[in-house]
């Protein structure tokens, strides 16, 4: 079996800090140094970390084709690992970059990309870089239209229905993975939507996108995350809003 990391499985027994159940229990999101969590709609920097560590080398090539505040780029840099990370939005990109050049280091490259993940192009992008192919994937898209995080008609949050957010999101498929290495992993990091009292299972819509697509299906991972920003200090109200509306509360995300 071919090694994707750099773990030593003679010494198995000295990961303690890796994950290998299904669920996931995380107390609280690290914000150390270029981690930020101003950015609404972040993600938690253990998750890519933890699936860096399982699925790259050092030296690998990682691609995030939504890249925010550059999360996953901030990780993989940490971690010694090669990044691509492309933006919608200008003002966000120019922002992440300033962020993440706070921890710059000389044995790695980070490259930040403008543009829609669907159409840009990847040749391109691949030509200029000098590679040939990436080592791993990573997704956070946005969770449908929960947040809407601009006016641009191409924002994924900006889809007027479930069907045109999976169609652009199955472009961003095709797009972003053309150039993954066989046999290496690619994750989606969304969670789920409650609205109209019913639950919109985006996670698993946006996975049965990836298996149409051929993609074999690994592992669906389960996030336990305490607190987040939009119930800080609100947990009361929110309990009783799932008892006296029955749904209940989100506490999980979806890998």
């Amino acid at each position: 079996m071919a090694r994707y990391n750099d773990l030593d499985p003679k010494k198995w027994k000295e990961y303690d800090d890796i994950n290998t159940d299904s669920l996931w229990i995380i107390d609280k999101r690290d914000n150390s140094g270029a981690h930020t969590g101003d950015y609404h709609g972040n993600f938690v920097p253990q998750i890519p970390h933890q699936l860096f560590t399982r699925y790259t080398k050092k030296g690998d090539w990682i691609l995030d084709p939504f890249m925010g505040s550059g999360t996953s780029l901030i990780e993989a840099q940490r971690m010694g690992r090669n990044s691509i990370g492309i933006e919608l939005q200008p003002e966000v990109a120019r922002e992440s970059y300033d962020r993440i050049q706070t921890e710059h280091r000389d044995d790695c490259s980070v490259k930040i990309i403008t543009g829609d993940s669907r159409t840009i192009n990847m040749d391109k992008i691949m030509e200029t870089i000098g590679i040939n192919k990436l080592q791993f994937v990573i997704m956070h898209p946005p969770y449908w239209d929960i947040i809407k995080f601009s006016d641009n008609k191409n924002d994924l949050s900006n889809t007027e229905s479930l069907e045109e957010f999976l169609n652009s999101f199955g472009e961003v498929i095709d797009n972003s993975t053309k150039y993954l290495e066989k046999n290496r992993y690619c994750a989606c990091v969304i969670g789920d939507k409650y609205a109209n009292n019913q639950v919109v299972p985006l996670g698993f819509h946006c996975m049965n996108k990836f298996i149409e697509k051929g993609f074999l299906l690994k592992a669906i991972l389960v996030k336990n995350f305490g607190e987040t920003k939009g119930k800080t200090n609100q947990q009361g109200i929110w309990r009783y809003r799932a008892i006296t509306n029955d749904f209940y509360i989100f506490n999980i995300q979806r890998n």
